[in-house]
């Protein structure tokens, strides 16, 4: 989609007040302990007027997903002209080079108010997976900054972690993973400034393959998984083996090993007179509670009432 943006015929946004409210972080990722990804959602104020400091060394690529009420944004480069547009529910900022600094503003164009989702990809991250599945050098890559644009991809993946961060789930740690390496792998296609070559791989996974990466889960579901470790089992780079993961099984990793806790929580409550907490540590489930919100989504009944049944 082409640059919303454009230069500004009004001269000023409304006034604003002499101390407009700050953006209110409700919730982040960074006690999650995501690999290569952090975010964070912002309940942003109607009216804002700030500087934004420049910092080419910043170690991530900042992309922002809007929802909720439309707002009029303008920008700057410092004492430059004001550019500025309508920015609605779903519209994203790729903003991937901090080496200026930058004025901003905006105005609520509804009562209802506006939300912001912010993902900061891993600078090492998107390197890697350049190496890994495309034949350029990382360096030599210049990703594109734009605004005000939408991409249904980027706008699912985003709900989908926005929703992780409401309401998180035992594997939320391998499908962020997942997610971080659909976004480097997005970008790298449609966001760069020259046409990047992806190596794909059209076979699925062996027989084998499978067997090994299922043996490690089975053998590690009560400790963290991560991509990079099934990945590993199977000999492919973690986006590669995500893909081919789901083209055979006919899941996503993440929600294999979901299903898998959760089947060995039935497992252990049928067979065994554990107390709750501890069957939800050995299926891989973060405290009790989070085992019985999991089980009840997927059964339609508590462990409790799943062991009573039985």
């Amino acid at each position: 989609m082409a640059e919303k943006f454009a230069v500004s015929r009004r001269t000023s946004l409304p006034a604003y007040s002499d101390e407009p409210t700050p953006p209110i972080l409700f919730l982040s990722s960074e006690e999650m302990g995501w690999d290569g990804l952090v975010a964070r959602a912002y309940h942003e104020p109607m009216q804002f007027e700030g500087l934004i400091e420049s910092d080419p060394d910043l170690p991530h690529i900042p992309l922002v997903l809007f929802a909720g009420g439309a707002m009029y944004m303008e920008r700057r480069s410092v004492n430059g002209p004001w550019k500025g547009g309508i920015i609605r529910a779903e519209d994203l900022m790729l903003a991937p080079d901090g080496s200026v600094s930058s004025e901003l503003r905006w105005n609520g164009l509804t009562s209802e108010p506006t939300q912001t989702l912010h993902l900061h990809l891993s600078k090492d991250l998107f390197a890697r997976t350049v190496e890994e599945v495309a034949d350029c050098d990382p360096a030599r890559l210049t990703l594109i900054g734009r605004s005000g644009f939408q991409d249904p991809l980027l706008t699912q993946i985003g709900l989908a972690l926005w929703r992780e961060l409401e309401q998180p789930t035992p594997a939320g740690k391998l499908y962020a993973q997942t997610a971080a390496q659909m976004l480097a792998v997005h970008l790298l296609q449609h966001y760069t400034c020259a046409p990047i070559h992806i190596k794909e791989i059209s076979q699925g996974l062996t027989r084998q393959q499978v067997q090994r990466v299922t043996d490690f889960i089975q053998a590690h579901l009560s400790q963290d998984l991560t991509l990079e470790a099934l990945a590993q089992q199977a000999g492919f780079s973690s986006y590669h083996f995500a893909r081919l993961f789901r083209q055979t099984m006919g899941e996503s990793p993440h929600q294999f090993v979901l299903r898998q806790r959760v089947e060995r929580a039935q497992h252990l409550l049928k067979k065994t007179n554990e107390p709750l907490a501890h069957i939800a540590l050995e299926s891989g489930f973060a405290n009790q509670s989070h085992l019985t919100r999991t089980f009840k989504r997927y059964l339609g009944l508590t462990p409790r009432g799943y062991r009573q049944q039985e």
